[in-house]
């Protein structure tokens, strides 16, 4: 029995130095590194962020809140050739988007600016940032603090829906999203994301009774 015991020992010491040279350096890495990293990437300390997010239910919340607007508003606008100016449409479209936006003062919004493969690089890039300036000056004029809505970004014609050197009305365009949550804002701090559920889901969700007709007899 003891040699049985033995050689049992033996072979599993054996079996656990295989499997421990299989390892890359990269395995012994993202064992050794904080949870979550391998899905970052992007330095020490934002892992963590993240995993907290979720689970705090921050990061899904927002993310469930971005296709709540885009699927109850149009959160694309778009741009006629080489221009930066709003149309009716978009106008009208943007008040839609500040007509929602408002109901959630927790919350954060970023506009992305696009243009066609029409024009330089560089140029593009200028022009997709005038942009989403332009609705991020009109969303402000509509009563939206720009603190939430002050992270502008431009992608320029490297996002093209339709993948054409011409012109195209559907590449020149902005995207609103959600970006996160208010800093400091009491109810994120409070951790209280059920009080925005509710009063989105819940409140929304709720119709007026109905009493149905009795007919004399």
């Amino acid at each position: 029995m003891q040699v049985y015991m033995k050689n049992m020992r033996g072979a599993l010491i054996t079996l656990g130095l295989i499997a421990l040279s299989a390892c890359t350096y990269q395995d012994r890495m993202e064992f050794n590194s904080e949870a979550g990293s391998e899905l970052s990437g992007t330095g020490f300390g934002n892992a963590t962020m993240q995993n907290t997010m979720v689970q705090s239910g921050a990061r899904d919340y927002a993310i469930s809140l971005t296709k709540k607007f885009a699927a109850d508003v149009p959160n694309t606008v778009n741009f006629a050739f080489n221009s930066a100016a709003l149309t009716p449409q978009a106008r009208t479209a943007l008040d839609r988007q500040a007509d929602w936006i408002k109901q959630f003062p927790e919350v954060r919004f970023r506009v992305f600016g696009h243009t066609d493969l029409v024009g330089s690089s560089g140029y593009n890039k200028a022009l997709g940032l005038k942009r989403a300036r332009a609705v991020v000056g009109y969303l402000s004029s509509r009563g939206i603090s720009r603190a939430r809505l002050e992270a502008v970004v431009s992608f320029g014609e490297t996002q093209p829906l339709v993948p054409v050197n011409a012109p195209n009305a559907e590449n020149r365009r902005t995207v609103t999203e959600v970006s996160g949550f208010v800093k400091n804002h009491p109810t994120v701090m409070n951790g209280k994301y059920a009080m925005v559920v509710f009063r989105d889901y819940v409140t929304s969700a709720s119709s007026a009774p109905t009493v149905a007709a009795v007919s004399a007899p």
